[in-house]
């Protein structure tokens, strides 16, 4: 195992995370720490860091080593981002940081920012085309990209700490001031032709987008907290961002959604991305609760496993990265996965399941056990929140549901696990009788490795007139796989409408 710890200095805020990497390469954070800098509002008139800047970003530093010692993290990456890098003696506080700490902090530039952004939305959303913008504290960084290769990329010098600074919109946007402000934010956007209308959806990365789309979530009831792949229109964007236009400071800090410390600089913040919407010409927007940091891991990472730089299929990249963190036994899981799979192949016909939900029911079978972790017994519960709740990247929240759903289902239809989800309605009936077939699949794949030794090596689904057909192929007999069949035969009558017929063949 080695344990990695990644730090961004940002504009705004400062930032630890600690991650483990295991010996079957799985990862996961183990610690995060944020402490709030403002270091975009902590220049003086000469453009340099006032010692309030230098004296509080020390501080924070210094409690970053200490935590990295304490987790005894055998590899620090640390960079800083654009307030450090524009500011004039922003050198002399990373020699200070270096001297004082030993933590060697890379000034990068903005298309290295950029790039990192990238990496980090890239691998962990699954969207084909786009425009990323990173909207910091100083700067903000816009990446094109195109069947999920960059295209362009750019570092505009302008945030959400230092345009409230700039423009005085801490209390409100007066609408002279707003004026000023958009044509400021246009006039740089124009500079970059790629920008304008590009309509492709936006995907914004930085705790202004997050903001955004809580205080959505939040004025939608949005019965789940996720953050990461949440998206809206324009239109929704717009009626929130009005919302705020019209309230004092003292206002703002008590909208649901909104935290007290970010009430201050929201009004420049969304302002950027109102003028991101009317460039664009988007009608989209993706948030992603991960960037510059998930990139510098995903880099490091890579490198330190030999793996590629951006995985090629995201959804099973992090399935299987779940799988290693939690499973007793990953090849059975994965024989379960094979089972599933050709029995939902060779019923196609049959069970009139959509296409789609041929990932979710893959998915749901590579997880289904991990529940086990916590407790053996009612683990299929456990895995179904564990599955919810978990690092999935490629699914939508309502994919991600169905996936936990079916893993929850595994050992038999328990509707009133969910009877009280705040979730339960945003599925409709239909999804509901497919999570049933779906689950009724998982069941009969794991009854057919019941004992754990493979002794069902494969199988062939078929359908005939009034049943279903199931050979199995043995080395030798597999008597209590079927009786799991025969277990779960009248599950399977009620649900396909056919009776099953399992055949045994000794290979």
């Amino acid at each position: 195992m080695q344990r990695v710890a990644i730090i961004d200095i940002g504009s705004n805020s400062a930032r630890l995370v600690i991650i483990n990497i295991y010996g079957n390469k799985a990862y996961n954070m183990i610690f995060n720490q944020k402490e709030a800098l403002r270091l975009s509002q902590k220049i003086d008139v000469f453009g340099n860091f006032t010692k309030e800047a230098f004296q509080e970003t020390m501080d924070t530093m210094h409690s970053f080593a200490y935590m990295c010692k304490l987790y005894q993290a055998e590899r620090i990456v640390a960079v800083a981002t654009a307030a450090i890098r524009t500011a004039r003696n922003g050198s002399d506080l990373v020699d200070q940081v270096i001297k004082e700490t030993g933590i060697n902090l890379h000034m990068i530039p903005g298309t290295t920012e950029a790039h990192i952004s990238y990496l980090g939305v890239i691998n962990t959303i699954d969207v084909k085309d786009g425009l990323i913008f990173d909207l910091g504290g100083g700067s903000t960084e816009l990446i094109l990209f195109r069947d999920r290769k960059v295209v362009n990329t750019v570092s505009l010098p302008f945030g959400a700490v230092n345009m409230t600074s700039m423009f005085n919109t801490k209390d409100t946007l007066l609408p002279g001031v707003a004026g000023d402000f958009n044509f400021f934010v246009a006039s740089q956007l124009a500079k970059f032709p790629w920008i304008k209308d590009s309509k492709l959806p936006l995907i914004g990365v930085g705790g202004t987008a997050r903001t955004a789309g809580k205080m959505i979530q939040r004025a939608k009831h949005y019965p789940l907290s996720k953050i990461h792949n949440y998206s809206f229109s324009a239109q929704n964007f717009r009626l929130i961002y009005k919302k705020l236009l019209g309230t004092s400071y003292a206002q703002r800090k008590k909208i649901p959604g909104l935290s007290a410390d970010r009430a201050d600089i929201i009004l420049a913040g969304t302002s950027i991305i109102n003028c991101l919407f009317e460039g664009t010409g988007s009608k989209k927007l993706i948030v992603s609760g991960c960037g510059l940091r998930d990139g510098l891991f995903y880099d490091y990472y890579s490198k330190a496993e030999h793996t590629e730089l951006i995985a090629p299929d995201i959804l099973k990249a992090s399935t299987l990265n779940i799988l290693n963190l939690y499973a007793n036994d990953v090849v059975h899981s994965q024989h379960v996965c094979d089972l599933s799979l050709a029995m939902f192949d060779g019923w196609a016909k049959l069970h009139g399941l959509p296409k789609g939900d041929r990932r979710l029911l893959e998915t749901a079978a590579l997880l289904h056990d991990i529940g086990i972790t916590i407790n053996y017994y009612s683990h299929a519960r456990h895995s179904a929140y564990m599955i919810l709740n978990a690092k999935l990247f490629g699914l939508t929240h309502k994919e991600q549901m169905i996936v936990a759903a079916i893993a929850g289902w595994h050992n038999g239809i328990a509707k009133g696990y969910f009877k009280e989800a705040a979730f339960k309605d945003m599925l409709t009936d239909k999804e509901w009788n497919n999570i049933n077939k779906c689950a009724l699949i998982l069941a009969l794949a794991e009854g057919l490795d019941y004992s754990e030794t493979h002794r069902i090596s494969r199988i062939e689904a078929s359908t005939a007139k009034s049943k279903a057909n199931l050979k199995l192929y043995s080395k030798g007999p597999a008597g209590v796989e079927q009786h799991q069949i025969e277990l779960l035969a009248p599950w399977f009558t009620k649900t396909m409408g056919v009776s099953l017929a399992a055949e045994l063949n000794i290979e």
